[in-house]
């Protein structure tokens, strides 16, 4: 049985970087794409209704996605983690 010859790939050079301005709109904008406005009943990435209501977050139990509810208090999600059994109070 004869192995086929591997190909030889050119090397390519690198495009060079572009620089991103970070004015506060644009940091507005993509917070705006992260955060959700308030809490939700469908997961935002599935569309699924099967999602648990957290303090900060909601969480689909069908793709496991996190989303963060955008006013909400990480204090209060903290302490709900904690009660939940799902972080050790240090």
């Amino acid at each position: 049985m004869k192995l086929a010859k591997a190909k030889r790939v050119k090397p390519t050079v690198p495009v060079a970087a572009s620089v991103i301005r970070l004015t506060p709109e644009h940091t507005l904008q993509r917070a705006a794409k992260r955060f959700l406005t308030g809490p939700q009943t469908r997961c935002p990435k599935c569309d699924s209704t099967y999602v648990g209501r957290e303090p900060a977050f909601i969480h689909c139990r069908l793709c496991g996605k996190l989303a963060r509810i955008a006013d909400a208090p990480l204090e209060l999600q903290e302490l709900w983690e904690i009660r939940s059994g799902l972080r050790i109070a240090s």
